[in-house]
């Protein structure tokens, strides 16, 4: 039998540990399913869902060259479309701040086929970099006795 990414199997769960649980796939093979990826919900303990000897179908998501299977029990259960959870589409907010991230409207991308836009862009970017850089080597190097701190 040929395992392959993307083929849905039916197996027997063979062994049970705090990371996951081992499904036989018959014909001598044998995968693993990650804790994470039992259930859609939170799984603080795997005893809880699976038993052993229990029956399940997963969907085979990673065949390594050294022969291990990484399977999946959540994404082998087809749901509906309405089941399925659709993120909202938020607008990226700068940390610590109200203000929605707005890209820079002066710069004028039409020179140069936008490859000032670009410069304009990475200049302003490694300016406000050696910035933070130096002001948390300031903040640092006092606290831990590096190079240039305060002594007493």
């Amino acid at each position: 039998m040929s395992i392959e990414v993307g083929v849905k199997l039916k197996g027997k769960v063979s062994g049970i540990t705090n990371f996951g649980a081992f499904i036989d796939l018959g014909g001598g093979k044998t995968g693993l399913v990650h804790i994470s990826e039992v259930s859609d919900g939170f799984v603080k303990d795997i005893n809880e869902v699976l038993k052993v000897g229990e029956e399940v179908t997963v969907l085979v998501t990673t065949v390594g060259n050294d022969g291990k299977v990484g399977l999946s029990i959540r994404k082998a259960v087809d749901k509906p479309k309405e089941e399925r959870r659709e993120f909202p589409k938020k607008e990226f907010q700068r940390p610590n701040t109200k203000k929605p991230f707005v890209k820079n409207q002066n710069t004028n991308s039409s020179n140069m086929g936008g490859k000032q836009d670009f410069d304009s862009l990475m200049s302003g970017f490694l300016k406000d970099s050696d910035d933070r850089l130096s002001t948390l080597r300031r903040s640092t190097e006092g606290k831990r006795g590096g190079r240039g701190g305060r002594r007493n």
